[in-house]
């Protein structure tokens, strides 16, 4: 194992290949901002943010837009103290209102 090899080992910039691909960051961001501008100024339902977006696997929105959104700070609950409440509803935060 090398750690630091020889400066004639490294290949130049010129010849790496580019990254074509997003990472999966990108897309998570990429989703996340889908949905902020989605929810817009509302306080929607779990159901009437997917209708809006026209997805219909409800698991795999909550996993890969939802989730990363109330992580990053985008959306909050409308009944955070009880997460299943059956009124909740979603609403966009001061982070998330910047990015409309």
């Amino acid at each position: 194992m090398m750690i630091n090899p020889p400066e004639d080992w490294k290949m130049p910039e010129s010849e790496q290949a580019e990254n074509k691909h997003r990472t999966s960051t990108e897309q998570v961001a990429e989703q996340v901002r889908t949905l902020v501008l989605s929810i817009g100024k509302d306080q929607l339902t779990l159901k009437q943010m997917m209708e809006k977006m026209n997805l219909k696997h409800r698991p795999n929105f909550i996993d890969n837009y939802l989730n990363p959104a109330i992580a990053d700070g985008y959306i909050r609950l409308l009944y955070p103290q009880s997460p299943h409440h059956p009124r909740q509803k979603y609403l966009l935060t001061v982070k998330g209102l910047a990015l409309t």
